[in-house]
């Protein structure tokens, strides 16, 4: 005989379990009460919104930052070529300077107008440089930058600032902001911040 005394009542849930049961059930309530859809729809909208905006601000500096490495490539492109090219100037500029005046007026008309070709084609080398954004550097005259200048020696002349540009031996060019090549130059000393003989210096010129 089974003595399983269990009855079918004993499953039905107790007045006081039905009590625990309740707050749960009106917090759920409570609950999907205030999770009002126009306001999670506005908060999704937000964040749509605000990632849409980083977006936005993510390509138009990868447009700008394009266009600066497109204008830098077509700004830098020929630095190579153009370095190169001064050389060529340069050495068609030294056999200008060593040629004598009292030669060139001596000279014959074959030899005039190889002169005036060499010279022409300088200048047209020169044109064409700048055309494509190859600048000189200024230099006499101006304060010492490391830079922009090299120096090859120094000057004594306290009628100058020291520190300031008194000779250029070889002119320097820059293509926008970069230096190609720095101008060799010879640089004031002695002469102070002022351009007056340095304190202990002695005036010969008295």
């Amino acid at each position: 005989m089974n003595d399983d005394t269990s009855k079918p009542e004993d499953n039905k849930p107790t007045p006081e379990a039905a009590n625990d049961a309740a707050p749960d059930m009106q917090a759920d309530a409570t609950n999907d009460a205030e999770a009002d859809p126009v306001e999670t729809l506005r908060a999704e909208n937000a964040e749509l919104r605000d990632r849409l905006l980083r977006s936005v601000a993510d390509m138009e500096n990868l447009r700008k930052r394009t266009e600066r490495e497109i204008g830098d490539t077509r700004s830098y492109a020929i630095a190579g070529f153009a370095r190169d090219m001064l050389t060529a100037t340069d050495s068609l500029s030294r056999a200008l300077m060593m040629l004598p005046h009292e030669a060139r007026e001596a000279a014959d008309a074959t030899t005039k107008s190889l002169i005036e070709g060499i010279e022409m084609t300088e200048r047209e080398m020169q044109r064409l440089l700048a055309k494509h954004g190859v600048k000189p550097i200024e230099a006499e005259g101006q304060k010492f930058d490391p830079h922009k200048h090299q120096a090859m020696f120094e000057v004594p002349d306290p009628t100058r600032p020291e520190g300031t540009v008194v000779q250029v031996v070889q002119a320097g060019f820059a293509i926008g902001d970069r230096v190609l090549r720095p101008a060799m130059v010879g640089v004031a000393k002695g002469g102070g911040a002022t351009g007056q003989p340095a304190e202990g210096s002695i005036d010969k010129s008295v």
